[in-house]
C-alpha cells in the first residue's frame, strides 16, 4: 500500500516540483542573459539562446550525477528555435525559452533518472549480495562481517555514484 501511494504521489507532486525547477533555472539563466545581453530587445536572439543552452547543461553536468551530456549541436538549436518563435520575430521570449528548455532538456533529465535508479535502487543491492559473498574470504571477511548491511550499501553505492562522475571525462 505504502508504494502505491508513494507512485501516486511522485506522478503527481514529483511533476510539478521538476516543472517548477525546469522553470526556475530557465527564468534564472534568461534574466542572467538578458542582463549581459547589450541590446534592449524583449528576447534572445540566437547568439544568446546558445549561450543560454551551454549555461543549462553546464549546470546539470554539475549539479546531477551520472556521465557528462554534452549540448545539442547548434544547426539542432537553430532548427528549435525556428519551432518555438511562436511569434517568429527571430527572438526567443520568457514563455518561448521557457517551452524551448523543457523539450531541450526532456531525454537528458530522463537518462539522468534512469541513472539515479541504478545507482540508488541496483547498487544497494548488490552490494549486499557481494558482502555475503566476500565474508567467507579470508583476512577480509572478518572486517566485513562487522559492517552493518546499511553501511556497507552506502559505501558501494557512494562508490558506484563516483565512478560515473569520474567517467565523465570533462570537467
Amino acid at each position: 500500500m505504502g508504494q502505491i501511494l508513494a507512485a501516486v504521489q511522485e506522478k503527481f507532486h514529483g511533476k510539478q516540483w521538476k516543472e517548477k525547477q525546469i522553470r526556475k533555472i530557465t527564468d534564472r539563466v534568461f534574466d542572467h542573459i538578458r542582463d549581459e545581453s547589450s541590446d534592449s530587445r524583449d528576447g534572445l536572439t540566437f547568439e544568446d539562446v546558445y549561450i543560454a543552452v551551454l549555461c543549462v547543461y553546464n549546470d546539470i553536468n554539475k549539479h546531477l550525477p551520472g556521465p557528462h551530456h554534452d549540448p545539442p549541436t547548434k544547426d539542432k538549436l537553430r532548427s528549435l528555435m525556428m519551432e518555438y518563435d511562436v511569434n517568429l520575430d527571430g527572438l526567443l521570449n520568457r514563455e518561448e525559452f521557457a517551452e524551448f528548455i523543457r523539450k531541450l532538456t526532456a531525454e537528458t533529465l530522463t537518462a539522468i533518472s534512469q541513472s539515479l535508479i541504478i545507482a540508488l535502487i541496483l547498487a544497494p543491492t548488490i552490494a549486499l549480495m557481494t558482502k555475503r559473498a566476500t565474508e567467507g574470504v579470508p583476512g577480509v571477511g572478518k572486517m566485513v562481517q562487522k559492517l552493518p548491511n546499511s553501511i556497507y550499501a552506502s559505501i558501494i553505492t557512494l562508490g558506484v555514484l563516483l565512478a560515473q562522475k569520474s567517467t565523465e571525462g570533462c570537467e
